[in-house]
């Protein structure tokens, strides 16, 4: 009985440890620039089944260290599916990177690592979620990064709505959608199909779980207020290394080191400020160099300076630079340290040359408030996705059927 029900725990352990959600990991230090993209710029793939994925990412110790890649299968959950990999992958992963050089004639050397999917050892062989997971040499686990694939099956008809509720309404945007199943035939849709909407690619903040409100023939009605509203945010802000010695309207001068030393001008609070539209690209980046023809190997790195002022309002709390370059992560690189000589909180961190995205986030015990310092506005330009999962009885797995999209430039009352 013993022997028993020491066999019974550990199936018990195996089984909740194959269950666990998949969260993306972020990497050391060493280890930068990670781009990663489909067919767009966007640098979250949503790849339609049969297209290409593309990662690149430095590292700064220049060494030539041999990388590794695994992909992960998983449901509309990210926990692993209970599909095998021979049933998800044709060819098999766990395979190196051979794409890979140093850089050329830069102040910070680094090693450039390149990987396309598909290629000559694997290809995607089902639709659904999918996390690539990127090891060393020693088998260590250096990050991961989420990526969806889709077949075209349905079709989604996407909006973006002002806030009916009167105390949201100049804050929030609502996301409206309707599913058309076409020669898909939807049995019991509350159960077969599930959706997740995203703002900018952004999945912490993810809305799932939502039912449809009503169904017309073979049209699914996505038409809730409430319950599918996200926060306005404000526009990101932003700034232009690409070249490297020429001050702009964000930085303020320049000077050489051992690298060149990028000063931003100090930003400000802007809750309570009225809502400037200026272009973004969302909170992502774009590594570009005007110094070079080879963007991957020969743009530098450079040290960028950030402040904010101090005020009462963030009282202890901690404030954090954030954006699609470090993968939204607070971690002690990108949080603000406080200065006495100038009242100011200030962070530098390396980064290579290019155009990027930033706000700031306040932390406040494990509570994040990603709009404390910038403000909601439901005029804020922001993206939206709808990915639509599909598991029929039976099936073994959640594939996503279709994708819709919208931006709220176009919104409506």
């Amino acid at each position: 009985m013993r022997i028993f029900f020491k066999h019974f725990i550990c199936l018990l352990f195996l089984q909740n440890l194959a269950a666990q959600v998949q969260e993306e990991f972020n990497p050391p230090e060493n280890i930068k620039s990670i781009v990663f993209k489909g067919p767009t710029e966007d640098q979250f793939p949503v790849i339609k089944i049969g297209e290409p994925l593309y990662l690149e990412f430095d590292d700064i110790l220049a060494n030539e260290q041999d990388y590794y890649y695994k992909v992960i299968h998983c449901d509309y959950d990210w926990t692993p599916s209970s599909l095998l990999k021979s049933q998800y992958l044709d060819g098999v992963d766990n395979q190196r990177i051979t794409d890979y050089e140093n850089s050329f004639s830069t102040l910070q050397s680094y090693s450039n690592y390149q990987l396309t999917i598909p290629n000559d050892n694997v290809r995607l062989k089902v639709s659904g979620n999918y996390l690539i997971e990127i090891y060393n040499s020693n088998n260590d686990l250096q990050f991961s990064r989420r990526f969806v694939v889709y077949k075209d099956i349905v079709a989604v008809s996407t909006s973006i709505k002002r806030s009916r509720d009167f105390n949201y309404i100049n804050e929030k945007q609502v996301v409206q959608f309707s599913i058309t199943s076409g020669s898909l035939r939807l049995i019991n849709p509350k159960k077969e199909v599930k959706v997740a909407i995203l703002q900018n690619h952004y999945w912490p903040t993810a809305i799932t779980n939502i039912a449809p409100q009503y169904t017309l023939g073979s049209e699914l009605v996505y038409k809730y207020d409430q319950e599918t509203a996200f926060y306005g945010g404000n526009e990101f802000l932003l700034f232009d290394t690409s070249d490297l010695r020429a001050p702009s309207s964000q930085i303020s001068s320049i000077d050489l080191t051992d690298l060149y030393n990028h000063y931003l001008f100090a930003d400000d609070f802007r809750n309570d400020k009225p809502y400037t539209y200026f272009p973004d690209i969302n909170g992502d980046f774009v590594v570009r160099t005007l110094q070079g023809d080879n963007t991957s190997r020969e743009a530098e790195y450079t040290n960028v300076y950030f402040s904010l002022p101090y005020t009462e309002y963030i009282a202890l709390d901690d404030v954090y630079i954030f954006g699609k370059f470090n993968n939204y992560a607070l971690t002690d690189q990108n949080k603000l340290v406080y200065n006495e000589k100038n009242g100011m909180l200030e962070a530098t961190l390396k980064m290579k040359q290019g155009f990027y995205n930033y706000k700031y986030v306040v932390k406040g015990g494990e509570k994040i408030k990603l709009n404390e310092v910038g403000g909601n506005f439901h005029f804020t330009e922001n993206n939206y996705l709808v990915l639509v999962y599909y598991r029929n009885f039976g099936d073994m797995y959640d594939s996503i059927i279709g994708i819709g999209s919208a931006n709220s430039r176009n919104i409506t009352n």
